[in-house]
């Protein structure tokens, strides 16, 4: 791997602040305990109840002054903030949503970033807010290569793989020359190749709007508690051990699942990914000894 950097995407910037705060300043005041080379490359979710977020519906209210503090802490600490601006059912009207921009507004200050599958409010969000990075989404369920090509001639930072990709050695080598510009989510729960993920993403959507959760998507794995033990089971799974050959055909950028999972679970997953194997114990120890400073449940 040599000097390389390797980029980790954590979830759930919002709901996850402590956890990924504590996560991050380890990381950085302690690179001897991780992986070499390994940083956290942005942390990624939504301040709840912005109607332009997709993926999985988030409810809520953030106020201004708990924006720019959360947006700062990142920043601070060198992480870009993204936002998974992916409502795929977003029309012209949404496009004006004054809680939306002033989310923009506020993250304008530093380096962030923004997950995107609809042009309409893509191309609206580039001619408002040209200072960001924008990233093409998992959730447009691109699996032909050519249109993975395509979005690769795109102006993205960055393209999310689908996850049914992540073990083909005809896609792999065919990315091989832009893997640097390639995210894998190493650890997707859900099955591989669900016929209904994108009409699941178009429900989330829709509750997004609606502001009502409303009836559960009926989807196989909610008859099962999600575990990281799970997750490792699916096809789809990046096990360190196959990480490092992903990394020497030149992917340097890998994505952890966790919006709507416990913080259990997220933690797990953190913990398997990022610390060296005899130093797990000591991070873990630290992380929940620092969650437990700061009053956090779990």
């Amino acid at each position: 791997m040599g000097d390389r950097k390797i980029y980790w995407h954590l979830p759930g910037f919002c709901v996850f602040f402590y956890l990924n705060q504590i996560i991050v300043h380890l990381m950085q005041e302690y690179p001897e305990k991780f992986m070499d080379g390994y940083a956290v490359g942005s942390v990624y979710g939504t301040f709840p109840g912005a109607i332009w977020n997709g993926g999985r519906a988030v409810f809520g209210l953030t106020s201004r002054s708990d924006m720019e503090k959360i947006i700062g802490t990142y920043n601070r600490m060198g992480v870009p903030v993204r936002f998974t601006w992916t409502n795929s059912l977003i029309e012209e009207k949404h496009l004006q949503d004054t809680y939306c921009n002033l989310i923009m507004e506020v993250a304008s200050c530093g380096p962030n970033q923004v997950l995107v599958n609809r042009p309409v409010l893509e191309e609206y969000l580039r001619a408002n807010y040209p200072g960001f990075e924008y990233i093409s989404s998992t959730t447009k369920r691109i699996t032909d290569m050519d249109r993975v090509m395509e979005e690769l001639q795109r102006d993205y930072a960055l393209v999310v793989l689908d996850y049914d990709l992540n073990h083909d050695e005809a896609v792999l080598k065919a990315l091989e020359p832009h893997a640097e510009r390639i995210e894998i989510l190493v650890d997707e729960i859900c099955f591989p190749g669900c016929p209904r993920r994108a009409e699941h993403y178009r429900a989330e959507s829709e509750c997004q709007l609606r502001y009502d959760k409303g009836t559960p998507f009926p989807c196989p794995n909610r008859t099962k508690v999600p575990s990281f033990e799970e997750a490792k089971k699916r096809p789809a799974f990046l096990s360190r051990e196959e990480l490092p050959d992903y990394i020497d055909r030149g992917f340097v950028n890998f994505k952890i699942v966790g919006r709507g999972l416990p913080m259990e679970m997220v933690l797990e997953s953190y913990l398997y990914y990022l610390p060296k194997e005899e130093e797990r114990s000591w991070v873990k120890n630290r992380i929940e000894a620092d969650l437990t400073k700061m009053g956090v449940r779990r």
